[in-house]
């Protein structure tokens, strides 16, 4: 889900994988693992990205490398989202796609406002390969808004683009959630939340203001399908925190937002 599965051109990769005792019952969420990994990857590259002062999007892009079709079982992902490894290759060249054609739909590298920035993440899942711009205004005592969010999607052939479309939105407006307000901590095992009012959520006059869907054309109507519900999800608070850095200079490391750029 986005760390075994990794589709850049580094020749030698090692993954550890050791075991932590959680503190409660381990339950799913939309797009599972693939939200931590994709935070933990996507903002580990801006970060190297800023630290040699390249550009974040060519950075990202040569860290992929070349197109070219992976077989997932070459990267010992075994699972696959339990699809054919034949049909359903990781191919690079779509994630280079989908990476060229946001970043040209939100203006990449556009002159920003004081204390706004933009932020760029990707991420393979579900079988279906998504890329997003997410522009953040900081404004106040340190609040983060999103004035628009940009996402690009190819999920292979579309029956319903217009379901595509609404099921995206809903993944922009989720993942903006989670990565600034939304939190469960802990105390002997139990909740500390048991309600909406300590279980923050984002509403109207804090979510994204506006969300730009560019689902990605397709003529090959006999290629496989890809999955839509869950694969906006995981690149939405990795481009959100690059553009938080963006902004202020600011690594965020952990989530949520709130309370991290109170002054």
């Amino acid at each position: 889900m986005g760390v075994v599965n990794v589709p850049f051109d580094v020749p030698n990769i090692q993954l550890e994988n050791p075991a932590a005792a959680p503190h409660t019952r381990i339950g799913w969420y939309r797009s599972v693992a693939n939200i931590p990994h994709a935070f933990a990857v996507q903002s580990f590259i801006a970060e190297m990205a800023n630290h040699v002062g390249r550009d974040h999007k060519e950075f990202l892009l040569e860290l992929i490398g070349k197109d070219r079709k992976i077989d997932p079982k070459t990267l010992r992902d075994e699972w696959n989202y339990g699809e054919s490894p034949e049909d359903y290759p990781l191919n690079t060249g779509r994630m280079h796609a989908v990476i060229e054609h946001v970043t040209n739909k939100a203006n990449w590298g556009k002159k920003m406002a004081t204390n706004s920035g933009q932020g760029l993440a990707t991420h393979y899942s579900f079988t279906s390969y998504v890329a997003t711009v997410v522009e953040v205004a900081i404004v106040g005592d340190g609040e983060v808004t999103v004035p628009r969010i940009d996402i690009a999607i190819d999920c292979g052939p579309q029956v319903n683009p217009e379901r595509i479309r609404s099921q995206v939105e809903g993944a922009c407006v989720m993942g903006v959630s989670l990565a600034l307000y939304s939190e469960i901590s802990f105390t002997n095992g139990v909740a500390d939340q048991n309600n909406f009012d300590g279980y923050e959520v984002a509403r109207m006059n804090n979510g994204p203001m506006e969300i730009h869907v560019h689902i990605m054309p397709t003529t090959d109507y006999d290629a496989p399908l890809g999955g839509v519900g869950e694969p906006g999800m995981p690149p939405i608070a990795p481009a959100l925190c690059n553009a938080i850095f963006a902004a202020t200079g600011k690594r965020i490391r952990a989530l949520p937002v709130r309370y991290q750029l109170e002054s």
